[in-house]
């Protein structure tokens, strides 16, 4: 079965509903142009975008007031752990998968409420990614919707040995371990191709993969409509992965022109993750260790340049194609990180980069959509697409930092989180089939 073929990810389509919420008053944000169309009122029924238009609502219709504050698509982080234990020492693998998914889904929840609507999970330990995704397909947990990866997988002692991933070798090893993946539900397949930066004497500068077995996996989800996410450090590992057809890398964390070139001429996916090394105090906090947080802010610069010269070199365009940058944060994208969350600080950090506003902006919406091949459903304010929105007091076209001030949340057309009105539930008339309970 094609991935375009594949049932929409949680939340499951919505029942219809006869009852429509309007969001009156607000500037729409367009972020494939970077335009804003002023004063509109956007429709939403049946968990969709019906109208987006100056005319306005029946005197008798459900709304939240607006006030000239900004609609834009609900935020889409595309690199996300939610069951990660700090220190990575202390990840037990015998772990009971019950305790967890109680873990991921708190911090799943915490994403949404923080207007992060769709996430792309890169690995969970016991799958929890899949089990919470099952849970909000039955309605039992409001949680973003998930596309998971299921268990990475690692060579036997590689970056992933102690973290509940899947160890392989060799070809067959590595094709068994993707369809046994796949085959549990999983979207997408996650492989370490380098060593990191959280583990003494490792190094991110080699391959830790051969080329066979990366072929082995690329060949896997392609039998599926399917993918590869890299794990990836430095360019020589890279160049190999994009021989072997891999198409969507993860941390960058040393690039050369050569490698940038390649990759804008491959159209690849990257998801930088510069929140990993430039945020020693929540590292801290999270009991991270202090050589894993001074290697961390050595590898930091070196970080940024390699990024910079992603931007400066390799980013697509109307006229050339190039690297789409996506946005992602290693980290849980909902947890507090200096008076924000992660989700936010890292797209602000792309732009520390070079991204210009409106394409940093795009990284966190439609083109992380694209990545996920939801492009057509989610990532933008148009009509027909679902109403995973929030509402910001500034224009963020401008300036990321404008996302620190969202004011409401939406997904699938349900108000997760409202601080303009706060009404009463008694006093909203939909039910979770059509806006808001």
């Amino acid at each position: 079965m094609r991935q375009e073929e594949k049932r929409l990810p949680t939340p499951p389509e919505p029942r219809k509903s006869t009852t429509s919420l309007w969001l009156t008053g607000g500037h729409v944000v367009d972020v494939r142009d970077g335009r804003v169309r002023r004063d509109l009122n956007v429709e939403i029924s049946a968990g969709r975008i019906v109208r987006i238009t100056p005319d306005a609502p029946p005197a008798d219709a459900a709304r939240i007031p607006l006030g000239g504050r900004y609609v834009l698509p609900g935020l889409i982080s595309v690199h996300t752990h939610l069951s990660v234990v700090y220190p990575f020492t202390d990840t037990d693998e015998a772990e009971s998968p019950g305790i967890t998914a109680l873990r991921a889904l708190g911090r799943a929840q915490d994403a949404l409420r923080a207007g992060v609507t769709t996430i792309r999970s890169v690995h969970e330990q016991n799958r929890a990614d899949l089990l919470i995704r099952t849970a909000a397909d039955e309605g039992w947990v409001s949680v973003p919707r998930i596309l998971g990866a299921g268990r990475a997988l690692s060579t036997t002692g590689g970056h992933g040995h102690g973290m509940a991933c899947v160890p392989a070798d060799g070809y067959d090893g590595f094709l068994h371990a993707a369809r046994t993946e796949l085959a549990a539900g999983a979207d997408h397949i996650k492989v370490f191709i380098t060593g990191g930066i959280a583990r003494k004497g490792e190094s991110f500068s080699g391959a830790e993969m051969t080329l066979d077995e990366m072929r082995a996996v690329v060949r896997a989800t392609e039998e599926k409509g399917s993918y590869v996410v890299a794990h990836a450090g430095a360019a020589g590992a890279i160049r190999q992965a994009l021989e072997a057809g891999v198409r969507s890398f993860e941390h960058a964390y040393a690039l050369d022109g050569q490698t940038v070139a390649e990759m804008a001429r491959r159209q690849v996916f990257l998801t930088p993750t510069l929140c990993v090394t430039r945020c020693p105090e929540w590292m801290a906090e999270h009991r991270f260790t202090p050589w894993q947080v001074e290697r961390a802010m050595e590898i930091g610069p070196a970080h940024l340049d390699s990024i910079r010269l992603a931007v400066r070199d390799g980013l697509g365009g109307q006229d050339r194609p190039g690297i789409t940058f996506v946005a992602g944060t290693d980290y849980p994208p909902g947890e507090p990180i200096e008076d924000t969350v992660v989700a936010v600080r890292e797209m602000e950090f792309l732009t520390d980069a070079g991204l210009p506003p409106q394409a940093a902006l795009r990284a966190g919406t439609i083109d992380a959509a694209r990545l996920l091949r939801l492009e057509d459903r989610i990532g933008a304010v148009e009509e027909g697409y679902l109403a995973d929105l929030i509402v910001t007091d500034r224009d963020p076209t401008s300036e990321m930092s404008a996302l620190r001030g969202i004011r409401v949340v939406l997904q699938g057309g349900r108000v997760v989180r409202d601080d303009l009105t706060a009404p009463d539930p008694a006093d909203r008339p939909l039910t979770s089939a059509g806006a808001a309970a």
